[in-house]
């Protein structure tokens, strides 16, 4: 019987994050080896288990995977999370890149020079109700199905359900106006490996603070 995968990368969000809750809402226990100090991403490095160089590292299935997409993609394949043939999968990839771009723009917020937050968070807004939750909640309307793709529950419903909780963070009454996609969230946080994951004391992690970015700053040398 294969081992739980096991995640490597520090104990924050990043880019690990989307990895976390995929396996969480397949049902999939997992551990976590958390990179502390320069030194412990060094030693992955030197002993040739980083392909780039570079983490999340997931050891899966005999291998380690590097690179997000290849390892959110292998992920949703293994636990049928990838819709069922190749149109699908395009449809899913297509809403799940438009999910990373946006939450791309909430994950570098902290990294934002005090002086220019304020205009950030506005633009980060903006590009929230008048660009990505409107193209979301207008695919749930045109088919009328409980999910994105399929009417079946897919990467794509998960990813984005995760980044409505980091719009959330940015502002609570954004979601206001977009009552398929609020009722998306409910949906997928009903689930119940989903309700688990959200449970305090689950695997999870905080939205990232003062001492969480100097951590990061410290382990990646930035």
């Amino acid at each position: 019987m294969a081992g739980k995968p096991k995640l490597h990368y520090f104990n924050g969000r990043g880019r690990m994050e989307a990895i976390r809750w995929l396996l969480a809402a397949a049902g999939v226990e997992f551990e976590e080896i958390f990179i502390k100090t320069p030194e412990d991403l060094d030693k992955l490095r030197n002993e040739g288990s980083l392909m780039f160089q570079q983490v999340p590292m997931v050891e899966i299935d005999g291998m380690k995977l590097v690179q997000t997409r290849a390892i959110l993609n292998y992920i949703a394949t293994k636990y049928n999370l990838y819709g069922k043939d190749m149109k699908e999968r395009a449809l899913i990839d297509m809403y799940a890149e438009g999910v990373v771009d946006l939450g791309e723009m909430i994950m570098h917020l902290p990294l934002c020079p005090p002086d220019q937050k304020d205009a950030k968070t506005t633009q980060i807004k903006e590009s929230i109700t008048n660009r990505y939750l409107p193209a979301f909640e207008k695919v749930l309307k045109g088919h009328g199905q409980d999910y994105l793709v399929g009417n079946k529950l897919s990467r794509a419903d998960i990813h984005l359900v995760e980044l409505l909780y980091y719009v959330e963070e940015v502002d609570p009454s954004l979601l206001a106006n977009f009552p398929l996609l609020k009722a998306l969230k409910t949906r997928v946080s009903n689930l119940p490996a989903v309700k688990k994951f959200l449970q305090p004391g689950s695997q999870r992690k905080p939205p990232m603070d003062e001492k969480n970015l100097e951590e990061a700053k410290k382990i990646f040398r930035m």
